[in-house]
């Protein structure tokens, strides 16, 4: 019997939000070129995926916070949810002051802040990752 091989990518996603605003990157490359996300990408060697996710948002948006800050949203692992082949992501929630400002850089071609009830579709399955979030916040933790 032959046994398939499976390469998983681990990757951080941020849903970083500003009142009542989530913050978005447009994507620069392929897949999703040009459709909006949320700043994230790969787990570095040596890395947690906490560490990925703010190195993630400060290389993509300029907005830096500390790892311990986040609060972790969950993790994203169906099999088809990004064309390239099986990603894995771990989702963090960020709340920056409402006076933040970001700006594009890395793999972000532009930043742009949308309300966090109505962020529009986004690519990959970040609209779920967001209203996963939302939820997340509103929601009294112990």
């Amino acid at each position: 019997m032959t046994e398939l091989v499976e390469h998983i990518r681990y990757t951080a996603d941020v849903v970083c939000v500003r009142g009542g605003e989530v913050l978005l990157i447009e994507r620069g490359w392929p897949p999703h070129k040009g459709a909006l996300a949320l700043p994230g990408g790969h787990v570095d060697p040596g890395e947690t995926s906490r560490v990925a996710a703010a190195r993630e948002l400060a290389e993509e948006t300029g907005i830096t916070v500390h790892p311990d800050t986040l609060t972790f949203v969950g993790v994203w692992d169906a099999p088809d949810r990004d064309p390239r082949g099986r990603y894995v992501t771990a989702a963090y929630l960020a709340t920056v002051p409402e006076t933040t400002t970001a700006h594009a850089g890395d793999d972000a071609t532009a930043v742009r802040w949308v309300p966090l009830n109505t962020p529009g579709p986004l690519a990959f399955d970040h609209t779920h990752i967001v209203a996963t979030a939302r939820e997340h916040q509103s929601t009294p933790h112990q």
